[in-house]
């Protein structure tokens, strides 16, 4: 990439749609359901959006919230809020009570649009949000328009307009997001990410997969996750190729999908895979459109079976949403069951504790830094000393801790955060203890992983109740189930007498991690128990 004086505002994720759109015109970009949308149709439905919320007050950095699943009025939002150099906050649609309370006002957002089947979760919190001036509703077929306690605006009549809005001066590195990422030893952290970030995503994913115009991204993850938007949506869209824009995964109908749009990649997250494989075999499994699935941890012990099998090659790569993809395997340059290698403008090290650079096959904390501008995060915004925390000695720490062979390829090891990853959602169990502890029979707690069959992590809680006090697991499922997302409840809980703790009084989560799951552990898939989502 050699900068010139036209990429400060070319690099935006705006102009890079209004370019697309003059060269392709209405060519089909994407498809939902039954929907389909050419390039030039999302620039004009995101110019309505720019327009309507410029007229209610939207400006320039100002902070909306995103309450919506997978649906195109979700991409509208998201390229009409960059042609205003507003930020999307996107909320995860499971999150309720505090902690979406505390993602909402830590981001200091003005505005929220909420698509109503998620009223239930955001009008509880309405009144708790004191920084949010309006909300605008996304109504299902015959529904009115509810009572929040807050000036609401039918999302439907704010976008019926002629799509004229003022230009406004955006540059690569403004911000266009703040990506929440799981908390560790505190709350989650907001990531500012600038426009530039989204373009090189898109560039490094494009190159990697070597995607043309007659490629069809099979899109399934959540708009509100970075993955969907910028390694799906942003390398379509850079590309001129199509998009089949999902509500969700679905093992049942992924190969029939796959098969009646010509889907020639798929992005993946750990998970899902097992799942795929774990189907019968069919004779036919291979002939299928797909050549390229994208991803991270892919089973070690499947990978050659899974690429055999289905007829595909499995790219893999190891990135953070702060970060990016500093390391890549490619379509043509590739080490099976490997994070890849270094990609050409990322540096990166491994260190042990104290900070020294170690040598091959020596398990470390990778260290990052980008030699390009705008690619990775500005700022935990408004948490400066976790910034300054992140990028000691002018390094990003990871706290993940990796190694890499004589070829120069990396291997994943372990995160040295207390993050939990089940089932590709990043769990903080810093905010999965904070709801327990808050039960008025539990003393305390920790939240550590637990290898579940599909090797990732399963949430296991490891608690102590109060003197005298009673607290069967079913009841707390049930307590957890109106306090936190179904992902993060936990799916082990151990009773506990003491907490293995060092003389700091600090939990030693190792230890329970070693442990693992003992005979006296209870097991809610075992016994039967069915959360509501």
């Amino acid at each position: 990439m050699t900068t010139t004086s036209t990429d400060i505002y070319d690099r935006t994720i705006h102009r890079l749609l209004k370019s697309k759109a003059e060269q392709y015109g209405n060519r089909e970009f994407f498809r939902f359901n039954d929907q389909v949308f050419g390039f030039r149709d999302l620039d004009r439905e995101s110019n309505k959006i720019a327009a309507g919320l410029q007229r209610l007050g939207v400006a320039k950095g100002d902070k909306v919230a995103i309450e919506m699943g997978n649906r195109p009025e979700f991409l509208f939002l998201w390229f009409g809020l960059c042609k205003l150099g507003a930020v999307e906050v996107p909320i995860n649609t499971s999150h309720r009570g505090d902690l979406l309370s505390y993602m909402i006002n830590q981001s200091d957002c003005r505005f929220m649009v909420v698509d109503s089947a998620y009223l239930d979760r955001a009008a509880p919190v309405m009144k708790g949000l004191p920084k949010i001036e309006k909300v605008l509703v996304l109504k299902g077929r015959g529904e009115n328009l509810p009572k929040l306690n807050k000036p609401t605006f039918d999302f439907l009549e704010v976008m019926d307009n002629d799509g004229g809005y003022t230009p406004v001066d955006v540059i690569w590195a403004d911000p266009y997001a703040i990506m929440y990422t799981s908390g560790t030893t505190g709350p989650s952290r907001g990531a500012l990410m600038p426009h530039n970030y989204a373009v090189h995503m898109g560039e490094t994913v494009s190159n990697a997969v070597e995607y043309t115009e007659k490629d069809c991204l099979y899109t399934v993850l959540p708009l509100f996750h970075g993955n969907a938007q910028v390694l799906s949506t942003i390398p379509a869209l850079m590309n001129g190729a199509r998009m089949i824009l999902r509500e969700r995964f679905s093992a049942g109908h992924f190969w029939d999908d796959v098969k009646k749009y010509g889907c020639t990649e798929f992005n993946f997250i750990g998970a899902i895979l097992p799942i795929l494989f774990k189907a019968d075999p069919k004779p036919d499994d291979a002939d299928n459109p797909l050549r390229a699935m994208l991803g991270g941890g892919a089973p070690m012990d499947q990978f050659g079976a899974i690429e055999k099998r289905f007829g595909v090659t499995l790219i893999e790569g190891y990135g953070m949403s702060e970060i990016g993809l500093p390391l890549m395997n490619t379509l043509r340059v590739r080490k099976s069951a490997t994070c890849g290698r270094p990609l050409p403008d990322y540096t990166v090290k491994v260190v042990d504790e104290n900070g020294v650079e170690v040598g091959p096959n020596v398990p470390g904390e990778l260290l990052v830094r980008h030699l390009k501008p705008n690619c990775m995060l500005i700022e935990y915004y408004n948490m400066p000393g976790k910034t300054i925390e992140a990028w000691k000695d002018l390094w990003f720490h990871t706290g993940d801790y990796l190694y890499y062979d004589e070829d120069g390829y990396f291997h994943f090891v372990d995160r040295k955060k207390d993050a939990l990853r089940r089932r590709g959602e990043n769990i903080s169990s810093y905010e999965v203890e904070k709801v327990i502890n808050a039960h008025p029979a539990v003393l305390e707690s920790a939240a550590v992983a637990a290898v579940s069959e599909m090797g990732e992590d399963e949430v296991m809680v490891c608690l102590r109740l109060k003197p005298g006090k009673k607290l069967e697991p079913e009841e707390l499922m049930t307590y957890c189930e109106g306090q936190m997302a179904y992902f993060m409840i936990p799916r082990y809980v151990r009773y506990m007498d003491e907490l293995p703790k060092t003389p700091t009084e600090r939990v030693e989560k190792y230890r329970l991690r070693e442990q693992g799951i003992t005979r006296d552990t209870w097991d809610r898939e075992k016994a039967g128990y069915k959360l509501k989502k």
